[in-house]
């Protein structure tokens, strides 16, 4: 009586495979990879070399904006930077955002 008859008829309804539901968030999983974090992975490391490799006589530009030329690598992650004359600071590797190779001599042309 009080049971509609649209419910009474439906029967039992069928599962949705649960994979089919999985579907979207494995394939935005997949975009996140390849768009995100795979490129953060690749410049990390691509940074951790850089750092890695700074030698005496390089210039570098640290995170904060400020260039100068490296004059001795201490031990651990810290480098002396010569920001003037006679004038250095202890950088750490890891502030360091860019680091330029020695500037080759002017050729003469003339």
């Amino acid at each position: 009586m009080f049971i509609s008859p649209a419910f009474a008829q439906a029967g039992e309804a069928a599962a949705p495979n649960p994979l089919i539901q999985m579907a979207p968030l494995i394939f935005i999983f997949v975009i996140f990879y390849f768009l995100l974090i795979r490129p953060q992975m690749t410049a990390r490391k691509k940074h951790q070399e850089m750092v890695t490799n700074v030698r005496r006589g390089d210039t570098v530009v640290t995170a904060g904006g400020i260039i100068g030329k490296v004059t001795k690598v201490l031990e651990g992650d810290e480098v002396m930077v010569e920001l003037a004359d006679k004038f250095t600071v202890k950088v750490v590797k890891s502030t360091i955002s860019d680091v330029r190779n020695k500037p080759e001599p002017a050729a003469n042309d003339s």
